[in-house]
């Protein structure tokens, strides 16, 4: 009687993309289980969706939509994540003294980047009054929101990719993958490493896609950059994008673009915002505060700045 011989495990790289969130969403995994792989994939790519769902301002019935709906005639439910993404929100706007602000969507609504149309003068002053992340009052027990100023609107676009990436590492690790990549955006965390060697990560230059001002070798890392070029639109040689200036409701322009490099996305995505606003400088007096921590920032003249753990070798 012959004995079936069990088919050996097809070990391998295995990848996918889709369009969720409102970018690209890439996840790249090893595993020696095929079916274990597309679980693992399915898996993360429900996670970005059912995010999305919850705190994308540009479905209108996403939790954060009634928020911005209605918080300030009352408190509005939550689920408890997005109390915790919120509230994780603040402590950058503490640490930076309000250059991250969630609430900067009192203003950043009035700007249509695809259809290159932004707010008049009057208009930005009348809206930003509302823009104070001190006037969102969260209640952690109660599980709701509520506005202390009419106009008030928040997004939580500088922070919601960062936090969905790591819920994805953090299911995959439950799922038993060790080695894996999920990117979404320009926010990307890294499992282990590529099975004994680095994951090269690019830098992208701000000025020319597809070329890279600096690649960087990581490992058990996340890495977030935040550009000009992700969402703008020029006008008489101006240009205007998405990261605006809480203060004054217009785009930041000390600098193209700010990469950090540190333990989680959520914080990776959140500081890079944090710095672009901050420019170089003061953002990088910041980056020099948090241990774990490194950045890298091209400032408006294509100067590229290093922090002191990345400084290249003289």
């Amino acid at each position: 009687m012959l004995g079936l011989v069990p088919a050996l495990a097809h070990a391998e790289w295995y990848q996918r993309e889709e369009a969720i969130m409102g970018t690209r969403v890439a996840v790249e995994l090893w595993s020696e289980d095929a079916a274990l792989a597309a679980r693992a994939m399915d898996t993360v790519f429900a996670e970005m969706r059912r995010t999305d769902e919850l705190m994308s301002t540009y479905k209108p019935e996403s939790q954060l939509s009634q928020v911005n709906a209605h918080a300030f005639e009352r408190p509005v439910k939550v689920d408890r994540e997005i109390i915790d993404v919120v509230t994780r929100s603040f402590e950058f706007s503490r640490m930076s003294n309000g250059a991250f602000d969630v609430t900067y969507a009192s203003v950043g609504y009035l700007y249509d980047y695809r259809a290159h149309q932004r707010p008049t003068a009057d208009q930005v002053a009348a809206a930003l009054p509302a823009v104070d992340w001190r006037q969102v009052q969260v209640d952690p027990q109660a599980s709701t929101i509520r506005f202390l100023k009419p106009g008030m609107r928040i997004d939580l676009g500088g922070i919601a990719k960062g936090y969905a990436v790591d819920r994805s590492i953090e299911t995959l690790r439950s799922m038993g993958i060790a080695h894996a990549m999920v990117n979404a955006g320009g926010d990307t965390r890294l499992l282990g490493d590529r099975r004994g060697k680095p994951w090269i990560v690019g830098v992208r230059d701000p000025r020319n896609d597809g070329r890279m001002v600096t690649r960087l070798p990581l490992a058990d890392e996340a890495i977030s950059t935040s550009g000009d070029y992700e969402r703008y639109f020029e006008e008489d040689g101006v240009r205007y994008h998405h990261i605006l200036v809480p203060g004054t409701g217009e785009s930041a322009r000390e600098v193209r673009s700010v990469t950090i490099l540190g333990a989680d996305a959520t914080q990776t995505d959140g500081l890079s915002t944090t710095v672009f606003v901050m420019g170089v400088e003061r953002g990088m007096q910041l980056v020099s505060r948090l241990p774990g921590v490194e950045a890298v920032i091209v400032d408006r003249d294509g100067r590229i700045y290093y922090s002191d753990g990345l400084a290249p070798a003289e």
